[in-house]
């Protein structure tokens, strides 16, 4: 750029014109320029890139205004719908399924579900896996819907809370040691049957036991003695001859 300057004089004045002046070039010219030019070019060349990668991730992720994918935003909480995995423990504080549908939990290995206190410590576990069922617990419940509890098992025993306990296996029940209970009885049409293999079966009840059979007949049969024993009565056999 050549700047050029005019000088205006009177007649009869002598005005020594000035030596000449340096010439300046205002910009940027040559390699700097085209340095430049390939700097711009290369971030709008990064721009671009990271716009793609960005609606890309978008895309495969399945971004949404209410969420991710199947993973939702509502005002109750998160919403998943579909099948979902987990590689890390999950946190949460309700979990529960839709109105029409079960909720299935299942893993590979096991399946745990543990409860912590304030101190971060497990109060209550439940793992189940291939194997068996597993609960940790100081107090183990199973209610009815109406909350009636069922089943209750803690330290100091095992609670039966129905009005019948039914044992439907083909061997029957095993006791290991006494049993307490006001009635035993079998299924309509079937025999009930007390044994001892290898020790003495023992009935107590403090105001009498009675032994009924409405429809069949009544058999005792022991290796050595049968003894019938009344400390305060007598002994009354009503026999039935036909």
């Amino acid at each position: 750029m050549v700047r050029e300057q005019y000088t205006t004089v009177t007649e009869g004045t002598h005005i020594e014109r000035p030596e000449n002046q340096h010439i300046y070039k205002i910009g940027i010219y040559g390699w700097r320029k085209r340095c430049l030019y390939l700097f711009v070019l290369l971030l709008l060349a990064i721009l671009v890139v990271n716009l793609a990668l960005t609606i890309w991730i978008l895309k495969v992720m399945w971004f949404s205004p209410i969420g991710m994918g199947h993973l939702h935003v509502t005002a109750d909480g998160l919403r998943l719908e579909g099948e979902s995995e987990f590689l890390f423990p999950l946190y949460v504080k309700e979990i529960r399924s839709r109105v029409d549908s079960s909720l299935l939990l299942q893993s590979s290995q096991n399946v745990t579900v543990s409860a912590r206190n304030s101190e971060g410590e497990v109060t209550g576990r439940v793992k189940v896996d291939a194997q068996m069922v597993d609960v940790q617990s100081q107090h183990f419940q199973i209610s009815s819907e109406d909350g009636k509890p069922l089943f209750t098992a803690e330290e100091q025993g095992v609670v039966v809370g129905t009005g019948r306990l039914r044992v439907t296996g083909p061997e029957g029940a095993i006791f290991e040691h006494s049993v307490e209970t006001p009635l035993v009885r079998a299924d309509p049409f079937q025999d009930l049957r007390l044994e001892s293999p290898t020790r003495s079966l023992s009935m107590d009840a403090p105001r009498g036991v009675h032994i009924k059979a409405h429809a069949g007949k009544l058999e005792a049969l022991s290796q050595m003695d049968i003894i019938l024993q009344s400390s305060d009565g007598v002994h009354t056999y009503d026999v039935l001859m036909r």
